[in-house]
């Protein structure tokens, strides 16, 4: 049997590109999304993907949803917490709403989706947490307090789980993009790209969610079990530890 897989934001951007290389690679994939319908009924159809709606803020919805995956497909070996959203602000016009809501996707998420499913994890001796963190949670970015925040917790987390989880066959790790070409990035005005942003990449380029899908596929496979608590930066070399 297929070892089963749920990402959480997998239905566009790095979440849908580590949904398909995960099916790819033969895993049965469950993919989670927030609001946009169309795009989670087209992401299906095109792959093939199971797709689920629900809040990964909110505790109880990731507990039922959870429950309803391990009855209909089986319990879950492989969880990717990636789901995340931006609220953007400089520090002194940001409000608590948006403060409160990134720090709710983005952090408060990995506890209210890797709760429900450690137990399991640690009953059968075996699991896979991967998070997704973000260059701006090492280095800190402008307008973001937010988003770096969370971002840096996601870092925090991983390392105290994956203490944790060692001897139960239970890796946590962290993948840390940087500048990724998905729908969003490549929304930025071409020429704030070619000034700001790809000077500032040693390589020169965006990098591809595909090329984060493969670091995600690594750490989750047999070959990484002796991996846990690190952080993969895949940043084209824009920030390096």
């Amino acid at each position: 049997m297929s070892r089963i897989a749920v990402v959480t934001g997998g239905t566009r951007g790095i979440g849908a590109a580590i949904a398909t290389a995960l099916k790819d690679a033969g895993y049965k994939v469950i993919a989670s999304y927030a609001g946009n319908d169309e795009a989670a009924t087209n992401f299906k159809a095109q792959t093939g993907i199971e797709v689920m709606k629900w809040d990964v803020g909110d505790f109880g919805a990731c507990e039922t949803a959870l429950k309803k995956i391990e009855n209909d497909f089986g319990p879950v070996d492989i969880l990717i917490n990636n789901a995340g959203i931006t609220r953007d602000a400089m520090f002194h016009k940001m409000t608590p709403e948006n403060w409160n809501a990134v720090i709710n996707t983005n952090l408060n998420s990995l506890f209210n989706m890797t709760r429900p499913v450690w137990e399991g994890m640690r009953e059968r001796g075996f699991g896979r947490v991967v998070c997704i963190s973000s260059i701006n949670g090492q280095k800190g970015q402008m307008g973001q307090a937010n988003y770096s925040a969370a971002k840096a917790g996601d870092i925090g987390f991983v390392k105290a789980l994956a203490q944790e989880g060692a001897k139960k066959g239970i890796t946590v790790n962290a993948v840390c993009p940087g500048y990724i070409g998905t729908e969003m990035v490549r929304a930025i005005p071409q020429d704030v790209l070619d000034k700001a942003i790809l000077p500032h990449i040693p390589v020169g380029r965006l990098g591809e969610p595909e090329e984060i899908a493969k670091c995600v596929l690594f750490l989750v496979g047999d070959d990484a079990g002796f991996i846990t608590g690190s952080t993969i930066s895949a940043n084209g070399g824009q920030y390096m530890l």
